[in-house]
């Protein structure tokens, strides 16, 4: 029960690696706020907000009602993100970089923007992100993937080098394929006993929320199973 009367964000939290989050912390103890662009149910204990996380000023309401709901915030886990697959020369107009611009980076920087007054009153303020092992070198079609990974990637770097003395530790996971039913569709063929399970990802993030990881900041972490 390491995250015991922790309040916890997670945006994305209906997609299948944010419920792999929210079932995580909710077992080591935490009170969870669920953000995402669509509605869900939460489970007992916790709510779910509908939030478009590219709009700072729905953010901030969001995130000031989820501290006035719990009382505090003490933890953001940023898992809203999306990827395309597009080769520069296919794409007719580039909408795809724009796309996953607001999906991957605009999403964490705003939500990490409109939750830290609250984590900076917390003490111990904990902010992970998703990246991907996929961000470290760009292969054809992952173009806008990878550079808005990058982008998250480098944004941790830079947020925690900024919060360092102020109680606030920010870092990022970098998953390989995760193991979804949504994957394994796109891939029949793979070999998905090598992709990382979401559950496994959970577990990472969750131990870098907790006050065990109070040491670790600006870390990027990979998480990618046999791959």
């Amino acid at each position: 029960m390491q995250m015991q009367a922790k309040v916890v964000a997670v945006t994305g939290a209906f997609g299948q690696l944010g419920r792999a989050v929210v079932e995580e912390v909710r077992a080591q103890g935490a009170r969870v706020a669920l953000l995402d662009v669509s509605g869900g149910q939460a489970p007992e204990g916790s709510r779910a907000w509908r939030v478009d996380l590219t709009s700072l000023a729905d953010a901030t309401r969001t995130f000031d009602e989820i501290a006035e709901h719990f009382g505090r915030l003490d933890a953001l886990a940023n898992v809203a993100g999306g990827f395309r697959w597009q080769t520069l020369e296919a794409s007719s107009d580039l909408s795809e970089w724009d796309l996953l611009h607001a999906m991957n980076v605009r999403t964490c920087v705003t939500a990490s923007k409109a939750a830290l007054p609250h984590l900076l009153r917390s003490g111990a303020g904990r902010i992970v992100s998703v990246g991907a092992m996929g961000a470290v070198k760009g292969a054809s079609g992952m173009g806008a993937y990878a550079a808005s990974k990058a982008g998250v990637m480098r944004f941790t770097e830079a947020l925690a080098d900024e919060l360092k003395l102020k109680g606030v530790t920010v870092n990022a996971v970098l998953p390989s394929i995760i193991d979804t039913p949504a994957n394994r569709a796109e891939m029949p063929q793979a070999k998905h006993d090598r992709w990382v399970p979401p559950r496994d990802i959970a577990r990472v993030i969750a131990f870098l929320l907790s006050d065990a990881a109070a040491s670790v900041t600006g870390a990027l972490i990979p998480v990618t199973g046999k791959t």
